[in-house]
């Protein structure tokens, strides 16, 4: 079986073969690029005339050169520019991916996602590198990582199986939002025999209290076949959009599902998903067809 790990190496291997191909794929691509990506959508359970500009960006993957200070910091800006009513950070601040010339750490990203700022606020989940960076968390089994932390510092509120009430123009909704589904590694010094999830989704909703719409903040697009119609909208990231995308298709997808949850709007019982193609890269900087991106979603 093809594993997303041997394929973006097979393919980091048959570009360099190709320098111009290689130079877009290995460098202007996910270093320089970076588009808006609108979604314009009104789920089945959208209360009419209520409308709600979500701005969301998902894994940043801090590194250098790939995701430095200062290119957080002009995405942070860019992200601000677009009159959001509320910014969702999806997940995958951290990056443990090995060709990258220095770390950024968790207190300089998180000091540039402080810049942020929306009328609604900014809110954040965790993704599953922010877990797996945290040699601590894996050993515990849980608790808070050093991106939870570092998010905490800077007063963004971190969503951990929550949720909470916010109003806009006289009416109201709900955000929530998941742990990871792949939360926990597994290995014999943590003893664990596979990989294991700390999303709680029936518990995260029996917050909801009332009829308001519900917006789900959930890192990993695999949890939405269990999502109730109950749920508006779910906004996920972690795939990438495959990082390398063809003619629409993802050769390899991070998922379960393969290409059905890889990248943008999803329709399915009339629920709808919203998958960010994502700002960083993860395992190579490789990213071809499928730019880094802010997800815009005007609801409504």
């Amino acid at each position: 079986m093809l594993t997303r790990r041997t394929f973006l190496k097979l393919f980091g291997a048959s570009v360099l073969g190709g320098a111009a191909l290689a130079g877009y794929a290995f460098a202007i691509e996910p270093l320089w690029r970076l588009k808006m990506v609108t979604h314009r959508l009104k789920p089945q359970s959208w209360p009419d005339g209520s409308k709600l500009r979500i701005v969301a960006l998902a894994d940043f993957h801090a590194c250098e050169p790939w995701m430095s200070q200062g290119r957080i910091a002009s995405i942070c800006e860019r992200a601000n520019s677009l009159d959001p009513d509320v910014i969702l950070l999806l997940g995958d601040y951290v990056s443990s991916m090995e060709l990258s010339t220095g770390t950024v750490s968790p207190e300089i990203w998180s000091r540039e996602l402080a810049r942020l700022t929306a009328p609604l606020g900014v809110h954040a989940i965790q993704g599953n590198h922010d877990w797996w960076d945290d040699e601590a968390a894996q050993i515990a089994g849980g608790g808070e990582t050093r991106a939870f932390k570092a998010l905490r510092e800077v007063d963004i509120r971190i969503y951990e199986n929550d949720a909470l009430r916010l109003e806009k123009d006289g009416w109201a909704f709900w955000l929530a939002g998941l742990s990871s589904q792949w939360a926990l590694k597994p290995g014999r010094r943590f003893g664990r025999g596979q990989m294991q999830g700390l999303d709680d989704l029936d518990g995260t909703l029996a917050k909801v209290t009332d009829d308001a719409p519900v917006v789900l903040m959930a890192h990993e697009p695999d949890i939405f076949p269990k999502v109730p119609t109950r749920v508006s909208l779910t906004l996920s990231g972690h795939t990438h959009g495959g990082q390398v995308r063809l003619f629409g298709y993802s050769p390899v997808v991070p998922s379960s599902y393969g290409n059905r949850f890889a990248y943008g709007h999803v329709i399915d019982g009339g629920r709808d998903l919203v998958v960010s193609g994502g700002l960083g890269c993860s395992i190579l900087p490789v990213r071809f067809g499928v730019p880094p991106e802010i997800t815009v979603i005007d609801l409504g």
